[in-house]
Order: structure tokens, then sequence, then C-alpha cells
């Protein structure tokens, strides 16, 4: 079963050029002869309109990873620092055997995840509506190990933490050059979204990671659009 939500393009309160569809771009102005980008490629100038949303993960296993990088709004989010954690953090329990295999996909097809999520809200707080791409980024020989993408919403994400169902999931291969071609990648575990109904309302070149960050809630948030990224120091 798949859940899908009411209305689309500006209708539902993304635009329909948003920042996920900027950081596409740019992820795709770095492809060289049509190679995966690299990370020290990657100018947070560059993906300044999505940087406050944006994100590093990196593989850790099959289909988990942890985030390396992550924009100030994951702390609005999630109510915590993320730098370190695993990346399902961001799910509903029953969401994370889903991610875990699309993730596996990007990292080994190589290919790009592109999400609609919902976070169900209760009296405190409203429903919340989310878009998700993670773009695969140039690692060893068979796979990727690092990923980066921005997590969108079209408005504020009221009290944290929220975690996400998955609404709407698709996969898209990326085509590298001096490849053979394979058979699409098919995960051993097979499944079908969950009945659970989701409402219907709903800067450092290279992602360089400064030695002694303090952590996200440490620092006061400066105003007027300020964009400022959070590092990792592994």
């Amino acid at each position: 079963m798949t859940f899908r939500f009411r209305g689309t393009g500006n209708n539902d309160g993304f635009a329909d050029q948003g920042m996920i569809a900027g950081l596409r771009a740019y992820w795709e102005a770095l492809r060289e002869d049509g190679a995966l980008p690299r990370r020290h490629q990657i100018d947070p100038q560059g993906m300044a309109g999505a940087l406050e949303h944006g994100f590093l993960i990196e593989r850790v296993g099959a289909g988990l990873a942890r985030f390396r990088i992550a924009g100030l709004a994951f702390h609005d989010l999630m109510g915590m620092d993320v730098r370190g954690i695993p990346f399902s953090c961001l799910f509903l329990g029953e969401a994370r055997m889903p991610l875990q295999i699309e993730l596996e996909r990007v990292f080994h097809a190589p290919s790009i995840l592109t999400m609609d999520l919902a976070s169900p809200g209760h009296f405190a707080r409203a429903d919340l509506r989310a878009r998700l791409i993670v773009l695969p980024l140039a690692g060893g020989a068979e796979r990727s190990d690092l990923a980066s993408g921005c997590l969108e919403t079209p408005g504020p994400s009221g009290r944290g933490p929220r975690r996400f169902a998955i609404a709407d999931s698709r996969q898209e291969r990326v085509m590298l050059p001096d490849r053979a071609p394979q058979a699409p990648h098919s995960p051993a575990v097979v499944w079908s979204a969950p009945a659970r109904p989701v409402p219907a309302s709903l800067a450092r070149p290279g992602f360089a990671e400064a030695p002694g960050s303090a952590p996200v809630g440490s620092r006061p948030r400066a105003a007027g659009g300020h964009l400022r990224l959070v590092h990792s120091n592994d």
C-alpha cells in the first residue's frame, strides 16, 4: 500500500523550484564526465539555499547510515544534536526497514532516493509533511559510502522530536561512465508499506569538518536567515 499526499506542486505547500530542486541541480553540475561528485567538491556556498536543511550521511552497514553533518533544521526537528546518530532516527519504527532497503539501493546501485514523508500531529502540534532527497557521492569501486541530501518541509516543524512515516518512495538509477550494465539490485527482504494511516492534511569548502566545533544546542542561533553548518569531529 502506498500513501500519497493530497495535492501536488504549490498546492501542497512545497515550491516547484524549492531547495530539493536546487540541491539536485547543484549535484548534477558537479558530475564531471558523468561520474558521481566527490565530497571535497561540495562547497556549502553552492547549496546555500538548502544548507540549514542539508546533511551528509555515511554508510556503516547494509542499509544503515549515520549523520556526519547536519544543518540546524535537524536540531529543530529532533530537539537534539543528530551528529553521529543513525539516520533512521528521523523515522517511525515501522518505516525503518523500508528505509534500510532504500538506502542500500542508494549506496549499491547507486541511485537517487526521493521520499514524501508525513509526521502525525497531536493536540500540541500540527501534522507535518516533508520531502527528502538522498544523493550518492563517489566512494569505492563497487559502491558509495557517502551521500548528501536535504529534508524540505513547507513550514515550521513544531515541537520536536518529529518522526516520519513513508508516504511515497522513488528510486532513480544513476548511470556511471565505464561501468558495465548490471541487473537492478534486489534486496533480500520484500516489504509493503504499513497500514498505519498518514494524515491527509499533511562555510567550509568540501564539507570540511572543523575541529572542536561545539554541539548545535550550545551556540545561539543567529537571526536574519543566517545559515550555519553543523560539523562532525570524526
